[in-house]
């Protein structure tokens, strides 16, 4: 009897310590880039399409997939095409090979989940709200200072 407790509960533990698929969780990522972009919450989206902000959490995290009927909802409601999405997605083979984009890849990823922060996203907004040339190079080697760069890029 305590063998089957053990399958149980380790079938359980193992259900409940899912990972997300990848491309789950890359879709989820863009539902929470756009969402931020357009400065809405997950409350207000979960209105929305009907759902609790619990839900729209699992959707951005890749815990929960989201179907066909609710990714065009989600389209509609984000005013995208549903191919936003699947932008910039993680290549399909996931045997590992360097083949796909060798440099570049780690580099776009880093840009993305930089965006996809909030701090990324304010910074960004007010960056491109600055209209001078001289005070916007000023930031970026202010920024460039703080991160112990020596600016020679």
């Amino acid at each position: 009897m305590a063998s089957m407790e053990n399958e149980g509960g380790h079938a359980g533990e193992e259900r409940n310590a899912r990972r997300a698929n990848p491309m789950d969780a890359h879709v989820g990522s863009r539902v929470r880039l756009r969402r931020m972009l357009l400065g809405m919450s997950q409350e207000k989206l979960g209105e929305q399409l009907g759902l609790t902000f619990q839900q729209v959490q699992k959707y951005e995290k890749g815990v929960n997939r989201i179907g066909a009927s609710r990714l065009f909802d989600l389209a509609q409601v984000l005013n995208v095409p549903i191919q936003f999405f699947y932008d910039e997605a993680p290549p399909g083979d996931s045997s590992g090979g360097a083949a796909m984009g060798m440099a570049e890849r780690p580099q776009e990823g880093f840009v993305i989940d930089f965006l996809s922060s909030r701090e990324g996203l304010e910074l960004n907004k007010a960056f491109v709200r600055i209209h001078d040339p001289k005070v916007r190079r000023a930031v970026v080697e202010l920024v460039r200072s703080l991160a112990g760069e020596d600016g020679s890029n």
